[in-house]
Formats: structure tokens, C-alpha cells, sequence
């Protein structure tokens, strides 16, 4: 199975990108949609992240924002969720790659933003990064919702 790494900053057109390798039938691995899955009601990372740091979960999920205050600016605090969250990404990421196999892809998409930051650039095939003018970039993370 072929391997693809897609990747690229906020606003570049990730996303689209990756509809349009969906479209064509290639199954896409989105990372940071895992993440929200993990962290949401029932995922595996509530309880750990819960442990590693107390207060950051309400009503049975991951509050984003209370997590990002308590790692912001904090090395240490971030290599700690780092180490709680990336083997539970990778873990999901393994029973997609096995659904993909089951199903006979040819090939899949790995959607990571941090793709080269986090070494993973060095395990696909190919690297596809979305890019786009600065200008454009701007207007479309300005356009989203708070």
C-alpha cells in the first residue's frame, strides 16, 4: 500500500485537498479529526488527559481551550500530553490502515498537519503540501468561525 503524507498550514487548503483524494475513492486518515474523536464524550484520551491534567475536562470531554491554557507556553506540559495523545492517534491510525487493507486500497492519505515536525515525513511514500497565496491563506482563517 502506497502511503502519501498530506500536509500544510492553517488556511492552505488541506482540507480540499483531501476531498479530493476522497473523491477519487482514496481512503484519508485525518489526524486532527481523530483528536476531537479522542477527546470528545467516551474517547480513549478523556480519562488521561483528565489524570495528566486535572481540571481540563468537562461534562465528559476534553474542554480545547482549558487544555491549551494549561500546555501553552509550557514545554514540559506539552511533551506530557504529547506522550498521552500521540500512541492513541496511533493506535486509530493502526485500525485504519488495517479497514483501508481489509478493503483493498491501493493506496491512502495521511492527513497530518505536523507531518514533518513530528518525523512523519520520513515513514510515507510521497509528501503532498497544500499551499496557497498568503493573501488567501489570511481570507480563509479570517473567514472561520470563532
Amino acid at each position: 500500500m502506497i502511503l502519501i503524507g498530506l500536509t500544510g498550514s492553517i488556511g492552505m487548503g488541506k482540507s480540499t485537498t483531501a476531498a479530493m483524494f476522497r473523491e477519487a475513492g482514496i481512503p484519508v486518515y485525518d489526524a486532527d479529526a481523530a483528536v476531537h474523536e479522542l477527546y470528545d464524550t467516551g474517547g480513549a484520551a478523556v480519562g488521561p488527559v483528565d489524570e495528566a491534567f486535572p481540571g481540563v475536562v468537562r461534562d465528559g470531554k476534553v474542554d480545547r481551550e482549558a487544555l491549551r491554557q494549561a500546555v501553552l507556553g509550557k514545554p514540559d506540559a506539552l511533551k506530557r500530553l504529547n506522550a498521552v495523545v500521540h500512541p492513541l492517534v496511533g493506535r486509530d491510525r493502526v485500525g485504519f490502515f488495517a479497514k483501508a487493507e481489509a478493503d483493498g486500497a491501493d493506496m491512502v492519505v495521511l492527513d497530518i498537519p505536523l507531518l514533518f515536525e513530528t518525523g512523519g515525513h520520513a515513514n510515507v511514500d510521497a509528501v503532498v503540501v497544500a499551499s496557497a497565496p498568503v493573501d488567501m491563506q489570511r481570507e480563509r482563517v479570517l473567514a472561520r468561525p470563532a
